[in-house]
């Protein structure tokens, strides 16, 4: 009896079922086994479609639907191997064992349960979290939009609301292109005092400023997000479409400055900046030179320092590091601006996100707003697996090269020409 219940108990963790189809219930023992079975070639399936096309795979891991078919499926895989491991305990038949087997029977058959249910009461968890994400982060009803000229550009807005602050105003304005067949990025940052913004004839900002947002430092073309939120009649199916009146204003300047279509955006606000960066386990940069951490307040003094080389910062830290004033330009404050983004990339690994998934999930449905599509997510994970073995090119419209106060709209096209070019200068990504 003590033979035949290591054997029960080990057929019951290697194969579920097998041990109800030799000594118990045959029916219950076939159910077992074919979910096992069928669990192992859904598995393989996974593995092929991911190597054949990664694009299907993310796109069916970021559908909601498959979402919630794949949690149901694991949980009620869950409550089949309590059933299973119980009655295979039932067939041991624990008092007919040998006194010093019980316990070490008893204590295999438990151990097995608790990874199993561990595993897959896991993955039950993180594909409810990532359904429960997808649905309030890419919540846009907007329609798929195609690469423009070979590229998806998205403006990427840092936000500079957060507890101690009234609204809301652009601090950090950037844009990733990305190639639509390569997966190369070139990361493209505006200056937030840049002046002078122009629009084009369709849009609706031509209408109060023809002649472009000009009157001097007083139009920066970071207030464009308030003037925006201050007229939504000039967006008014910017809320539907996932979007904001201001984030609009925002899109046709850019989009006049740089000459690119921008088809989606992404704004965090820079408390979820520094939430999503804790999220990820923090980052690790590599800092040029010794700087200081302070607010931007006639008199204040740095209360700390990130020094020379290469860092791990947590994300209230990483979050001073990108803002910090003391002794810096804005221009400085940009190019740190950039190592943090690129970096927060760097961390976004499979092995990573699954870990953190959680907490991952958490930090951006609070901070992040979106109008891509959660169609998109298969088509652009897909190019993010490709940028990343290739190097960003970085693109920043900062003087000397560049005037934000009088910009220089050829010299800018023909720059972001020479970035989308891979033989142009670029940073390795590490």
């Amino acid at each position: 009896m003590t033979k035949r219940a290591w054997w029960l108990v080990i057929l019951n963790l290697i194969l579920p079922g097998s041990a109800q189809l030799i000594a118990g219930n045959r029916f219950i023992g076939k159910v077992g086994i074919w979910a096992t079975l069928g669990a192992l070639i859904a598995i393989g399936l996974g593995l092929l479609i991911n190597w054949i096309s990664p694009a299907t795979m993310i796109g069916l891991l970021t559908n909601p639907m498959s979402l919630t078919v794949l949690q149901s499926v694991l949980i009620a895989y869950c409550i089949l191997w309590v059933v299973l491991t119980l009655d295979t305990l039932r067939l041991v038949r624990i008092v007919k064992l040998w006194p010093s087997a019980r316990w070490a029977v008893s204590i295999l058959a438990i151990t097995g349960l608790v990874i199993g249910l561990g595993g897959a009461g896991y993955a039950a968890t993180v594909a409810g979290s990532a359904r429960g994400a997808i649905l309030k982060i890419f919540e846009s009803q907007k329609q798929i939009e195609p690469p423009v000229d070979g590229r998806y550009n998205i403006l990427l807005l840092g936000g500079d609301a957060g507890p101690d602050r009234l609204g809301l105003r652009p601090d950090s304005i950037s844009v990733a292109s990305i190639d639509a067949k390569t997966g190369q990025l070139v990361l493209i940052g505006v200056p937030r005092n840049t002046e002078r913004a122009t629009f084009a004839k369709g849009s609706p900002l031509y209408g109060p400023f023809p002649n472009g947002y000009e009157c001097g430092d007083l139009c920066l073309i970071s207030y464009l997000y308030t003037y925006g939120q201050e007229h939504p009649e000039l967006y008014p199916n910017a809320v539907k479409e996932g979007s904001q009146p201001g984030i609009e204003a925002m899109r046709d300047a850019v989009e006049g400055l740089l000459g690119l279509k921008l088809q989606y955006f992404v704004l965090i606000d820079m408390q979820g900046f520094a939430d999503l960066i804790d999220a990820l386990g923090g980052i690790t940069l590599d800092v040029p030179q010794r700087t200081p951490l302070a607010a931007a307040i006639p008199g204040s003094k740095p209360f700390g320092w990130v020094e020379a080389g290469t860092q791990h910062l947590n994300g209230e830290t990483a979050l001073w590091y990108s803002r910090s004033r003391y002794e810096s330009t804005d221009y400085s404050r940009m190019s740190r601006q950039r190592d943090v983004q690129e970096a927060i990339l760097r961390q976004f690994t499979p092995q990573n996100v699954i870990l953190r998934f959680q907490a991952v999930a958490a930090a951006g449905t609070q901070v992040v707003k979106t109008d891509i599509p959660a169609t998109m997510l298969g088509p652009l994970g897909d190019l993010s697996i490709k940028a990343k073995k290739l190097p960003v090119t970085r693109l920043e419209l900062v003087p000397e090269e560049f005037n934000p106060a009088y910009p220089d709209l050829k010299k800018i096209s023909a720059a972001i020409k020479d970035a989308f070019n891979p033989k142009a200068t670029s940073k390795p990504t590490p």
